[in-house]
């Protein structure tokens, strides 16, 4: 039995903030003096982004005109869980939706009812009944679709919901899975001063991706599922966590994560193609989630990539930002537009992040029908 990733679809919310505006509203919240102000404009030009997608206008406002943050010097009082869990009910289900609908349109044949099975991923909100049912209920899926939600696990989440795909089509070849991974992260800055949350403002975007999994291949192209390794490096623990507090999820990125990805992305790939007929030579087609510029680096100098094979990470990471679970899905329906009947059979290989520090990875096969 096999599975096979058949579409892609994505969606990001309407308002487009350049990088550098968002360094703006950043100083300014943060009532930085003009020193200040000049070290975090430098923070955000290297970043690599150019810009972000964001549900709240007030990215693109100056104060005295937000609807979301309060019109004070300060901010103050600063919005609680409950008020940016409005926001993420709002908005959430809509974006989801307009990615399903982007992927299937890739797939005139396929029909919405034909939906076995829907997984929602999502670390940046939560309600019950929630996204999945209203999901349901938008698409008119079956009442009898089979509903798993995966939480709360960060940017590497998108990797532990294909596995579940891949189990589901390789025990029923008549599955048709669908899986979404929506993310509203922007909703949750904190003003903080702090040089780990100064970064996590600075790269975060929201957006929403869907794919469409079956057992069979149903389109032209589609990228078959091979392997899956995941590994801990537990001294990154504290280096990236996500935590709630009473105004918002509150992210720690350190600086060291780089260096802990690249002390272990080694032995993450050679554990993955241990037993399979490839080398990390032989690999010309990357994903790799853009968890941010200097953590591409660090992979590519590891295992002695071509940037130019990091395109596609690096093409995601300035148009979106890190759109946190989503993102890895972006580079991949890139890199699946530019392919061509020549990648027949070429493995792809890719990289997700998250808290843990937990290091992700899988391996697919280009499949072009005959």
């Amino acid at each position: 039995m096999k599975s096979y990733i058949c579409a892609i679809g994505t969606a990001n919310p309407p308002n487009v903030i350049p990088q550098m505006q968002v360094a703006d509203f950043m100083a300014a919240a943060l009532q930085f003096d003009e020193a200040q102000a000049r070290k975090l404009k430098a923070l955000y030009r290297v970043s690599g982004i150019g810009q972000r997608y964001s549900v709240l206008e007030d990215y693109t406002r100056a104060n005295g005109e937000f609807t979301f943050y309060p019109n004070t010097p300060d901010l103050e009082p600063f919005p609680t869980v409950q008020q940016r869990m409005d926001v993420y009910r709002q908005h959430a289900v809509t974006l989801s939706e307009a990615a399903v609908r982007n992927c299937v349109a890739d797939v005139p044949a396929f029909q919405l009812a034909d939906i076995t099975h829907l997984i929602t991923v999502s670390c940046t909100g939560m309600y019950a009944p929630g996204l999945d049912i209203e999901l349901v209920e938008r698409l008119s899926l079956s009442p009898n679709v089979q509903r798993t939600a995966v939480n709360f696990m960060g940017c590497y989440a998108a990797f532990n919901a294909l596995k579940l795909a891949d189990a589901i089509c390789k025990a029923d070849a008549s599955a048709s899975v669908m899986m979404v991974c929506t993310e509203l992260c922007t909703i949750h800055f904190q003003k903080n001063a702090a040089h780990d949350q100064l970064v996590s403002n600075a790269l975060f975007g929201d957006g929403a991706a869907a794919v469409l999994l079956q057992g069979r291949p149903c389109t032209d192209l589609s990228l078959e599922l091979q392997s899956f390794h995941c590994d801990l490096a537990p001294a990154g623990k504290r280096d990236m966590a996500w935590h709630i507090g009473d105004t918002g999820f509150e992210m720690t990125l350190s600086s060291y994560v780089p260096d802990l990805i690249k002390n272990g992305i080694r032995q993450l790939t050679e554990r993955l193609l241990l037993g399979l007929k490839t080398t990390i030579s032989e690999i010309r087609l990357f994903a790799i989630h853009p968890g941010g510029r200097r953590i591409l680096e660090v992979i590519e100098q590891e295992l002695g990539m071509p940037r130019h094979h990091n395109r596609f990470a690096y093409q995601v990471l300035q148009e979106f930002g890190n759109m946190s679970s989503a993102t890895v899905l972006f580079v991949l329906k890139s890199l699946m537009q530019s392919l061509t009947q020549e990648n027949r059979n070429e493995p792809v290989l890719s990289f997700a992040f998250g808290p843990g520090l937990t290091l992700e990875s899988m391996l697919l096969k280009v499949h072009y029908a005959s």
